[in-house]
């Protein structure tokens, strides 16, 4: 995620504003005179007698009512107020639903430094997309609904799952695409023979339930190290740690605050100690993925991961300020290995990647890649790399001159660019070549 390492997207937003094109006119009905002729020509009037107008036989023509003319321009005129009045009051009327739209499409280059000793010069070039994401309105609900088969509307539920509060669900963004970036570095390097390492360094925050006990006293990306002087490494020890502890106990957090800053970017700080009273589970919680399946015996509210730290031999630092969400991982890592390699890892070719990576170089599903086709599209790219189970989505907006390729790890994509003229690194990079 802001990998909170990718979003929202997302770039994870960018307000798209709704546009009604064409004017309202009203639609005058002809004025013609009662007794013109239906081909457009005078009628002939017939010659009065001497008797006059009103002689035996005579009809007196029919009276216009006073105002008839201007009955049907009035009532068009309340029908265009009525209509300009809906608009603007539809338009200031938020609903739970959003709209993810192509976002852009650039060169990963330019977001990675490395030493200047081992930057090599590039001859392709390998791009990092997203999408946007834009909470809608009842009038631009039925644009991007109705009238836009480049969008995709999903509902608040869907887009944000558990997770209620849209602030929470930016800062989850930017820690996913914070951990992206380190898995890209360690994937990447790993791959060109450097030796990389981590050890386990807490339970990281990733998730907190709304109107838990933790809700008023912890943050997302903070990282628990230790709970009543119990040392917590990973998830599962800060599970075994609260294991035991009743309802209404106090416990004794030690936590370091680290942040997600206004740009984006994971920012370590100082470690304190929070007191937290715990809470009764709710109804049918079980903690998972830690061994057997557990009742828990008191209730801290938190969602955790297990926080690494990383020891690179090589200072590899990703500037993406303000993208989230961790689908921008396999591209940065290809963007690593260009840098750090021969520069041609592309075969001269201007190539888009989406999907996570993991250290081991897995490749994950992400979101919005109908989108994100048309954006790389838009580009100039011919060739996109995307998750196996992305295929379908991304050929249903891929025109011929765009080459989709469903990849499920880092080798696959390494055979697919060398197949294409890329230069791929065979021999490991030496270890003494990091500076």
């Amino acid at each position: 995620m802001p990998s909170h390492g990718d979003p929202p997207a997302p770039n994870f937003g960018a307000a798209v504003g709704a546009l009604i094109r064409g004017n309202i006119v009203a639609h005058l009905p002809s004025m013609s005179e009662p007794d013109a002729s239906a081909d457009g020509e005078a009628a002939a009037n017939p010659p009065m007698s001497d008797a006059g107008p009103h002689a035996a036989g005579a009809l007196p023509p029919p009276a216009v009512p006073a105002g008839r003319r201007r009955i049907w321009p009035a009532v068009l005129s309340v029908v265009v107020v009525i209509l300009i009045a809906a608009v603007l009051i539809a338009s200031h009327i938020s609903v739970n639903y959003f709209v993810i739209t192509p976002g852009d499409a650039t060169p990963v280059a330019h977001y990675i430094e490395v030493p200047a000793a081992d930057n090599h010069p590039l001859t392709g070039k390998i791009l990092l997309t997203d999408v946007y994401v834009t909470q809608l309105n009842a009038l631009n609900y039925l644009q991007y609904k109705y009238f836009d088969s480049d969008s995709e509307v999903i509902s608040g539920p869907e887009l944000l799952g558990p997770t209620p509060n849209e602030d929470q669900y930016l800062d989850q963004g930017y820690l996913q695409m914070a951990q992206a970036q380190t898995f890209a570095t360690a994937a990447a390097l790993s791959r060109l023979g450097y030796t990389v390492t981590s050890t386990n360094a807490g339970a990281l925050i990733y998730g907190i339930a709304p109107g838990s006990p933790a809700a008023s006293k912890l943050r997302v990306a903070q990282v628990i190290t230790a709970v009543n002087s119990t040392p917590v490494t990973t998830d599962c020890s800060l599970i075994d740690a609260l294991h035991g502890l009743t309802p209404g106990t106090k416990a004794a957090l030690k936590v370091e605050e680290s942040s997600i800053n206004n740009v984006g970017q994971f920012v370590n700080g100082p470690t304190v100690t929070k007191s937290v009273t715990l809470g009764t589970p709710p109804k049918g919680l079980v903690d998972t993925g830690c061994g057997a399946p557990t009742k828990p015996t008191g209730y801290l509210g938190i969602e955790p991961q297990t926080q690494q730290d990383w020891q690179f031999p090589v200072k590899v630092t990703v500037h993406t300020q303000n993208i989230g969400g961790p689908s921008a991982g396999l591209a940065m890592t290809l963007g690593i290995m260009d840098k750090l390699s021969s520069g041609r890892l592309t075969g001269n070719r201007i190539v888009a990647a989406t999907g996570t990576i993991d250290q081991d170089g897995n490749v994950g599903d992400v979101g919005g890649v109908a989108e994100k086709t048309i954006a790389v599209e838009r580009a100039g790219a011919t060739v996109f790399f995307v998750p196996s189970v992305e295929l379908k989505a991304a050929e249903s907006k891929a025109t011929p001159q765009l080459h989709v390729y469903a990849v499920n790890d880092l080798d696959q994509v390494l055979r697919i660019l060398r197949r294409l003229g890329g230069k791929v690194p065979i021999k490991h990079v030496p270890v003494q070549a990091a500076p």
